[in-house]
């Protein structure tokens, strides 16, 4: 019996799962979507780990653009969104949302050296005004966001 319990949850969240691809972007093994209110750094993470999911974190720059286009889309040119990432445990050390160093980084470097925000700025914002660029902020500052969902 418990092996039908557990097969027929598998099956929900497999349904689940497909409306947030059919409501979102796709790329790859990963589903993107949207957050409709800007939040807290915390609190956006939050919402998204209700969802089942995290903060989106590009590890290529294929998925930075993706989700670039995406933002533009359903948000707008000029919005702002938060990426799984920062360095709250340790200065200068960016870790994504599984306390694993990130590999790909696309700081902002012509505008402005990023990241340049020392203890005061400990999450990362990527900006449709820089093309994707990402700069570190302050945690506490409320932006948009999209949560990414693995598929299984």
């Amino acid at each position: 019996m418990d092996d039908i319990w557990k097969e027929l949850n598998l099956m929900k969240e497999q349904q689940a799962l497909q409306t947030v691809c059919l409501k979102g972007l796709k790329i790859h093994s990963k589903c993107f979507l949207a957050g409709n209110h800007r939040k807290n750094y915390h609190a956006a993470s939050e919402d998204c780990i209700a969802q089942g999911g995290t903060l989106s974190t590009p590890i290529k720059e294929e998925e930075n653009n993706a989700l670039l286009n995406y933002m533009f889309t359903t948000m707008g040119t000029e919005a702002q969104i938060w990426l799984g990432i920062n360095d709250m445990a340790n200065e200068g050390t960016w870790i994504d949302m599984t306390g694993t160093n990130i590999k790909y980084k696309n700081w902002e470097t012509e505008i402005t050296a990023q990241p340049d925000g020392d203890r005061a700025q400990n999450c990362v914002v990527l900006t449709g005004t820089s093309n994707g660029k990402w700069f570190d902020e302050n945690c506490r500052a409320e932006k948009r966001f999209i949560c990414e969902f693995n598929i299984v």
